[in-house]
């Protein structure tokens, strides 16, 4: 979403952060793993970005890509001064699936993926959050990591390759 100039400077952002702030914080809480961290990163990011409105150079790339730089770095700081990693999360039980047939394979797919996610190192799963997780093009990606465009392509297809390895190997 690319936002007129001519709309106020808090409309702006608020319709921005309405639309990327679900997926900023699935992709902060991929890479710091810690749900409470990954809500305070979110935060810090969407400030770091109110403050910062008037450095976003369409002419770099999209708001979106430039958000997800920024919650980028600000995760990365987080890792830094924490100098650990915590255990991925996983997700809620459901209890209504409870006794639901149906729903016991996706429960073990969630599970597989889970496992295959750790077993994956930091970078490709920051890949697989940034494609996933925010949605974003490899053209955003390339933005958000500082890289070329095929660059890009090509370490997101490595990064599903080896998860889907990851998922299909024996336990």
């Amino acid at each position: 979403m690319e936002l007129s100039t001519s709309e106020p400077t808090t409309a702006r952002f608020d319709a921005l952060y309405r639309e990327t702030a679900s997926d900023v914080f699935a992709y902060v809480l991929t890479l710091l793993r810690d749900r409470a961290a990954a809500e305070d990163v979110t935060a810090a990011a969407f400030e770091r970005a109110y403050r910062r409105q008037r450095s976003f150079d369409a002419g770099r790339g999209t708001q979106r890509a430039w958000i997800f730089g920024i919650a980028r770095n600000a995760a990365l700081d987080e890792l830094r001064r924490r100098r650990r990693t915590a255990t991925l999360l996983a997700d809620p039980e459901d209890a209504s699936a409870a006794g639901r047939g149906d729903h016991d394979d996706d429960a073990l797919r969630r599970a597989a993926v889970r496992v295959a996610l750790a077993h994956l190192d930091p970078r490709e799963r920051e890949l697989i959050a940034l494609k996933f997780h925010a949605g974003l093009s490899n053209a955003e990606i390339a933005k958000v990591l500082g890289v070329s465009e095929s660059n890009a392509g090509t370490r997101v297809h490595r990064a599903v390759t080896r998860l889907r390895k990851a998922c299909h190997a024996p336990s």
